[in-house]
């Protein structure tokens, strides 16, 4: 087998001129999938509660108020983006959520404060990984987990919008590492891995609307591919939807169960 080569990065998105006035939108997930989410990731905590978290890269807010909500607080989120975090403290608001500026890579928060981070298709964009680890490493407390839900090179989701643009293939294995090389990057920090969990996550809600959403552009993936590219792919999704011939499907999504230095002595979740 021929020695693995990592793709040429690709230069980062910028949040604050276009997406943060459509990821709300663009991005929204049902209150179905959000409960999904909350199941599972409850099933990698304590069960004690309440569970302090740390929602890193927040963007909008879409999961920051069902963290809280979910696992009793106080839950940060942590987001770079100035006009994504506005939008977060104003659609997105939960007596237990505080919004924070801040990166992975200098998160604003004391040593030892979190019992779980959340990144949710945020650690792609982390510049310095290295760093980031060391400081989700930090603000952990012993025992503490971090919920890496990302995309990965070997498993790019077969999204039902995949087959209209075709180089979103070759984007996102630009995009994402691979589960080995997150692995071994947050071994390095000290972490250990509890899981690698896949979810299947269920096509819901309305088709022209799903169309409607995509079409604001929110996801990253379109912000490394032409304009020419785009309208060709919606012009042919939009002449499928017309007669019926847009193919609704459920996707699947990934997630890694890092455990911090100190959980390595537990023999189960406290």
């Amino acid at each position: 087998m021929e020695p693995h080569t990592p793709p040429q990065p690709l230069a980062p998105v910028d949040y604050d001129q276009v997406q943060h006035q459509v990821y709300a939108r663009g991005r929204a997930l049902p209150a179905t999938a959000v409960q999904q989410y909350m199941a599972v990731f409850g099933a990698h905590l304590p069960a004690r509660r309440p569970l302090a978290g740390v929602d890193l890269g927040s963007g909008t807010g879409r999961f920051t108020p069902a963290l809280a909500e979910a696992f009793g607080g106080p839950v940060f989120g942590v987001e770079p983006a100035d006009g994504m975090r506005r939008t977060a403290e104003a659609e997105a608001t939960h007596p237990q959520v505080t919004y924070l500026a801040g990166r992975a890579e200098a998160i604003p928060l004391a040593d030892g404060v979190a019992d779980f981070v959340l990144m949710f298709l945020s650690y792609h964009h982390v510049v310095d990984k290295p760093a980031a680890a060391r400081e989700i490493a930090r603000v952990l407390k012993p025992g503490g987990r971090l919920l890496l839900r990302s995309t990965f090179q070997e498993r790019i989701p077969d999204h039902w919008w995949r087959g209209y643009f075709p180089r979103s293939w070759d984007v996102e294995r630009a995009m994402f590492p691979t589960v080995a090389e997150t692995q071994a990057l947050f071994a390095a920090a000290g972490f250990h891995t509890q899981a690698v969990v896949q979810m299947e996550l269920p096509f819901e809600g309305d088709l022209a609307d799903a169309v409607a959403r995509l079409k604001l552009r929110a996801v990253s993936t379109f912000e490394h591919m032409t304009e020419a590219e785009l309208d060709e792919g919606f012009a042919r999704l939009d002449a499928d939807l017309a007669r019926g011939a847009v193919v609704e499907k459920s996707t699947l999504g990934d997630f890694i169960v890092f455990a911090s230095p100190a959980a390595l002595q537990e023999s189960a979740i406290a």
